[in-house]
């Protein structure tokens, strides 16, 4: 009975110890959520309105899990969202080293139709997983990205879906 009661406390305090406060980034055009403790970058750094950054945990850790937005102008192509899955997916089995489709499937939020693809592939030293929402309203692609090492998946995946399910266009 007390190891039964020994497990439980530790499990209850484990819990609410890894619990997190989550902030909200008010933009003129959209709003998102992340959790308190993850870098917000808004320069416009390879050409992203922004870019959150996970805590580095440990002296080890060489990569940094994030979650980008993207605008890209259509008007050129009269590309809608069939068309713009498409051409993302081509680019995953093409350009991406070691490229593989998990996933890919039409949704709806509040922000209306929308396409998540998730996908894995190596960049540099980093084995990733991607995961994808693709939005096209207008002659605009808006495209939220959740990148994580393969091996932090676990980790990682119900705080980046979190953050890329809290997005509202304005």
């Amino acid at each position: 009975m007390k190891n039964l009661t020994f497990t439980l406390s530790f499990l209850l305090l484990t819990t609410f110890s890894f619990t997190q406060e989550w902030k909200t980034l008010d933009e003129e055009n959209y709003l998102i959520e992340y959790p308190e403790n993850w870098e917000v970058n808004t320069s416009g750094a390879m050409n992203t309105q922004v870019i959150l950054f996970s805590p580095i945990v440990s002296k080890e850790d060489l990569f940094r899990e994030n979650v980008n937005y993207i605008i890209q102008d259509l008007s050129e192509y009269k590309v809608n969202l069939d068309q713009y899955v498409e051409a993302s997916e081509k680019q995953v089995e093409t350009l991406v080293v070691n490229g593989k489709i998990l996933e890919s499937e039409r949704l709806e939020n509040k922000n209306g139709t929308y396409h998540k693809l998730i996908y894995t592939g190596t960049q540099g030293l980093f084995d990733l997983q991607f995961m994808q929402y693709f939005f096209v309203k207008d002659n605009i692609a808006y495209v939220l990205t959740f990148t994580c090492e393969i091996d932090q998946v676990e980790s990682y995946q119900k705080t980046g879906e979190r953050i890329l399910n809290s997005f509202l266009l304005k």
